[in-house]
């Protein structure tokens, strides 16, 4: 098992509680971190490397989603997303402090976690649930990429058919996934990811209020009962980065960092939100579409957002794939301690090869896949992102330890997630039934 092992400066009478271990190594105090599967923590990625890495995985396509939100449960998902982004960076600092939850050793993934709270059960139900979320997105974003280009590339001497504008765009996601090993090399694909979704934001934001003349009669409503759950799922999805957080801070220099980096990561995120969902809906109302961008009338805004969206769904995906790649590879024993040099790598690449080319089949190929994995989203990412790190960190480290406001906070996040869980897979399953009741 790949541990990270603490060093400490001192030796302890005691075994350190949770709360001692994390102030030292996630906390102010910087402590000598080193791993040992041999790669050593100095030289990991900065602490910006892995803010750009938490906005560019996080961000992603949720942004020009949530006007359509608004949409679907009214003004009041303005303080649910509110919610969600606190609820979302609580559940991020603890998660990671359950990975040092015994004082002794770093744990190496959302599955370790699982597994040390509830025992291989726990571990294997993670890793369904992992696999999902960081299996599934990436195949959403490569169907998006190509359905992108392909309406781009129509009419013009680049025109191809949509099966090839898919595999061309697994081809560039797999360039860097099978290159780089670890989510710090691949890290660099964050910043211009994360550029991407600002400049789409803003093109969104100044092309809706133009068009506010053209949409006077639009209608607004401050909740919608029935929709509101739906409309809560789609917002905690848009939070959804927890399986990818292990990998972000095993890949800091300096991973004390880690509660600042998660809280400015999900609050630039949060900020993007509203600066597309307010705008979004107050102009166009009952008539929103998502992604928002094709509310927008059609000339170079929406083409534009059209190619730079597809920019960041394409520099996502390897981030996303890289974390899932990592777990595999612990999995299976693909490191240098059991195989040689050699042999390492050529595992690692056969590996990888194989999950493009399982995403690429998937996105051709299988029917109604968005709303299978609106089901599975729903289902998976309330799971991950509140439910499951609240209940770990209360199994591994305890109830009487906690004041009565954080246990209200924990109990608030399991109730949303619960909520979010079960009405989102209500109205995905019915969505699916609609989808194989018109099926052609």
């Amino acid at each position: 098992m790949e541990l990270r092992k603490l060093k400490h400066e001192k030796s302890f009478s005691k075994e350190p509680s949770l709360d001692e271990t994390t102030d030292n190594v996630v906390g102010e105090v910087e402590h000598d971190i080193s791993f040992s599967h041999g790669v050593d923590n100095s030289e990991g990625g900065s602490s910006f490397l892995a803010y750009f890495n938490v906005v560019c995985v996080v961000a992603g396509t949720g942004a020009l989603g949530l006007p359509y939100a608004l949409k679907q449960g009214g003004w009041i998902g303005l303080f649910i997303l509110g919610l969600s982004w606190l609820l979302s960076i609580y559940s991020g600092i603890v998660l990671i402090r359950c990975l040092y939850h015994n004082g002794q050793t770093r744990l190496s993934s959302y599955q370790e976690v699982a597994e040390s709270a509830f025992g291989p059960i726990g571990g294997w139900v993670s890793f369904f649930f992992t696999a999902v979320t960081l299996i599934g997105v990436p195949v959403l974003y490569i169907l998006l990429s190509g359905q992108n280009l392909h309406y781009v590339c129509k009419g013009t001497a680049a025109e191809l058919t949509f099966p090839i504008w898919v595999i061309i765009s697994s081809a560039s996601v797999a360039i860097p996934f099978v290159l780089f090993k670890s989510m710090k090399e691949v890290g660099f694909l964050s910043a211009f990811g994360m550029l991407a979704t600002v400049i789409v934001v803003f093109i969104v934001l100044v092309a809706a209020v133009k068009d506010k003349p053209n949409n006077l009669d639009v209608k607004h409503v401050s909740v919608i009962w029935d929709q509101f759950p739906i409309a809560l799922s789609s917002i905690v999805f848009s939070f959804g980065g927890n399986p990818v957080y292990a990998h972000v801070e095993a890949g800091m220099k300096h991973p004390q960092n880690w509660n600042k980096v998660v809280a400015a990561g999900l609050s630039t995120c949060v900020a993007l939100y509203f600066l597309t969902a307010v705008p979004g809906y107050y102009v166009y109302g009952d008539l929103t579409q998502s992604p928002i961008y094709k509310s927008i009338p059609e000339g170079a805004a929406q083409m534009a957002s059209t190619i730079i969206i597809t920019l960041h769904v394409l520099m996502a995906c390897p981030i996303l794939m890289t974390s899932f790649s990592l777990d595999l590879e612990k999995m299976f024993g693909i490191s240098s301690f059991n195989h040689s040099r050699v042999v390492e790598h050529s595992l690692r690449f056969a590996l990888r090869m194989a999950m493009v080319v399982l995403i690429a089949v998937i996105a051709i190929y299988v029917p109604f896949f968005g709303d299978f994995m609106s089901l599975l989203g729903a289902f998976s990412n309330c799971a991950l992102v509140l439910i499951f790190p609240i209940i770990f960190y209360l199994k591994l480290t305890g109830f009487r330890n906690k004041h009565w406001a954080e246990l209200i906070v924990c109990a608030l996040g399991v109730l949303l997630g619960i909520v979010g869980l079960i009405f989102g897979t209500i109205s995905a399953i019915q969505a699916l039934k609609y989808d194989f009741e018109n099926l052609v």
